[in-house]
C-alpha cells in the first residue's frame, strides 16, 4: 500500500493522530483562568479599611494605591519611586496625541475613511 508518500510534514500513518483522538490530549482544560484573569479577579475583590476611625468597603486594588500613597506621603523612597513611576505610566496612556501626525499610519487611514463615510452621509 504505497499510495501515501511519506516526506516533510507528512507523517507515517501509522504515527498520524486516530480519528476522534486528541492531539493535545493533557492540554488546558476548558474554564482554567489564566494568571491575568486571577489577578483581575482578586484585586477586584472587597476589603474593608479603617479610615479616620470609620469603616469603608473598597476594593483591593483601591486599598493597596491608597497604602502606597500613604508611604510615599511619609517619605519611604521605594514608595515614591514606584509611585513616580505608576504616575508616568498612566499619564502617558492617558494623555492624548498632539496632533493627528502622532498616530499610527493605520489609525490615520481609519480617521480618513470614517471622515469620507460621515461627509458622503452629509451630502445625501
Amino acid at each position: 500500500m504505497k499510495d501515501y508518500e511519506v516526506g516533510y510534514k507528512k507523517p507515517a500513518k501509522r504515527g498520524q493522530f486516530k480519528r476522534g483522538t486528541s492531539g493535545n490530549p493533557g492540554g488546558r482544560p476548558k474554564g482554567r483562568r489564566n494568571l491575568a484573569t486571577v489577578l483581575q479577579a482578586s484585586l477586584n475583590e472587597t476589603t474593608v479599611i479603617v479610615e479616620d476611625g470609620h469603616k469603608r468597603t473598597v476594593s483591593k486594588l483601591q486599598a493597596i494605591v491608597k497604602r502606597l500613597v500613604d508611604s510615599a506621603t511619609t517619605g519611604e523612597l521605594p514608595a515614591i519611586r514606584l509611585l513616580s513611576a505608576l504616575t508616568l505610566s498612566t499619564e502617558d496612556s492617558l494623555k492624548p496625541p498632539e496632533s493627528i501626525s502622532d498616530l499610527a499610519q493605520e489609525d490615520q487611514k481609519m480617521l480618513a475613511r470614517l471622515a469620507r463615510r460621515f461627509s458622503e452621509k452629509e451630502i445625501s
